[in-house]
């Protein structure tokens, strides 16, 4: 299916105050419209850094910080480069998954932000971000980790936030510019690894009728190692930071992404309809629905969503032209139903059905994305040949051990099928077409309210026509 669009001339988004509700999510909570989502464990997805008293420095400013460790193990049955016995280098395979090769190491992320009071509606936030190993990893170890950028494989520090803010008293205007971690279903801070992405932009949100937000920005530069088609550990405008063909990107000039939201949520429904369009790149329409409820002893949440990637401009012409007849060309029907029993015990159920269309090595995962109702808990897009004509499903079950008297504890275990189309995604090993990928996940989460969290994540992969792949992410941290 092929959708038309015609040019926003205004976008963008909502904000850290806007609800969690924004974006497509994993587990239900029994708050108003608003779920959690256990892909972002560190925080509810709205990133409201400020909810920590932090330290005053007196005439209401004050110090926030989250301090935030990890230990990363990902293998892909791909040893990296190395030097033998000789002394000689023996590089990995570059047939073997892709020529992804096994990767280790162990990181501390520090984060100070400094916040302003409230003058008159006015407030400043400025927040440094770093990340270093301290020399322990061997950066041979290092490919597939992306705390460093891939490349250059060395310790950072970056200008993460610097943003002026100004709200009416009612809440119903809100202006912000500057640098800032954001959140919206294809654009957001993802802040589920080692550190969050940020986007330089501004934008303007009106939530002056009842039950409705509507919001226009602009976001212009991206940094993220984790998200960026670019160089992560520095500031890189969203068309350089985009998964498009490198060559297209050496042509075309710089552009940032004009972006553009209606949301409509009451007690029961939520709907949402956004679009992004980067001019001479591509355009991206995303639209949610989600029925809430609850019946005796749980609450539910039903959802439908479409997503819809077409190239535009500049890039559409390159791809006809010169890639010999690509395109970026498709959309993504998802449906999820999801259910938490008062007893504990939460169930997830996603499918996403991809249609037979060219660019999802393009665009999937690209500026943090991940707002899809069917994916692993580690692994998504990167392993198999190609998503295109692809179906998923996941079934995930969870327990929140609140009411065994452990608040903040939440333990899940998730299968994920991807049913490939041979046609289109051929294994890297073989060269032959692959049928399946299944993911198998399992993740304990621990939030209290002191700052202290901690998530640890391990998932195996079992895909068609390649050697086996698994990860261990262990990540904890103390926010105050």
């Amino acid at each position: 299916m092929k959708i038309s669009y015609s040019k926003l001339t205004v976008a963008l988004l909502f904000a850290t105050s806007v609800s969690t509700s924004l974006y497509a999510s994993e587990t239900i909570v029994n708050t108003k419209n608003e779920t959690v989502d256990d892909d972002h464990a560190y925080e509810t997805v709205t990133h409201e850094n400020e909810k920590k008293d932090g330290y005053d420095l007196g005439n209401g400013w004050k110090v926030t910080g989250d301090l935030r460790a990890g230990y990363l193990n990902y293998d892909y049955s791909n040893p990296p480069s190395h030097f033998d016995s000789d002394g000689k280098i023996v590089g990995r395979d570059p047939n073997i998954n892709k020529g992804h090769a096994d990767s280790n190491g162990v990181y501390l992320i520090p984060k100070i932000s400094i916040s302003s009071p409230n003058y008159n509606g006015f407030t400043f936030k400025i927040t440094g971000a770093a990340a270093t190993d301290f020399g322990i990893n061997d950066e041979l170890d290092e490919q597939r980790n992306f705390v460093f950028d891939p490349v250059e494989r060395e310790s950072f520090a970056i200008l993460q936030e610097a943003y002026l803010a100004y709200e009416t008293a009612d809440g119903a205007h809100k202006f912000l510019a500057g640098a800032k971690e954001i959140v919206t279903p294809m654009v957001d801070a993802d802040d589920w690894y080692m550190l969050a992405n940020s986007f330089q932009g501004a934008y303007y949100m009106n939530k002056s009728f009842e039950n409705i937000m509507m919001a226009g920005g602009y976001f212009y530069k991206m940094a993220g190692v984790w998200d960026s088609g670019a160089n992560g550990t520095e500031w890189h405008t969203m068309s350089d930071a985009s998964f498009v063909d490198g060559g297209y990107k050496e042509l075309a000039g710089d552009e940032g992404v004009w972006t553009g939201v209606f949301q409509y949520s009451d007690e029961t429904h939520n709907l949402q309809i956004w679009d992004y369009y980067m001019q001479d790149y591509y355009n991206t329409f995303f639209a949610q629905y989600d029925y809430t409820g609850k019946a005796e002893g749980f609450s539910y949440d039903v959802g439908l969503q479409l997503i819809d990637f077409q190239g535009v401009g500049g890039l559409e012409d390159y791809y006809q032209d010169v890639l010999g007849g690509r395109a970026i060309d498709y959309s993504i029907y998802s449906l999820r139903a999801n259910a938490k029993h008062d007893n504990g015990f939460d169930l997830a159920l996603g499918a996403s059905f991809y249609t037979d269309g060219d660019g999802t090595g393009d665009t999937l995962g690209a500026w943090g994305a991940y707002p899809y109702f069917a994916n692993g808990m580690i692994f998504h897009f990167f392993e198999a040949g190609s998503l295109r004509n692809a179906n998923s499903y996941k079934v995930q079950l969870g327990y929140d051990f609140a009411k065994q008297g452990v608040d903040g504890l939440w333990i899940g275990a998730r299968y994920t099928y991807f049913d490939l189309d041979p046609e289109y995604s051929i294994s890297s090993s073989t060269g032959l077409g692959q049928d399946f990928q299944k993911n198998y996940g399992l993740r304990v989460s621990y939030n209290d309210p002191s700052g202290i969290y901690f998530t640890g994540t391990y998932e195996y992969v079992d895909l068609d026509q390649q050697p086996e792949i698994s990860s261990l992410r262990l990540i904890g941290g103390y926010k105050f």
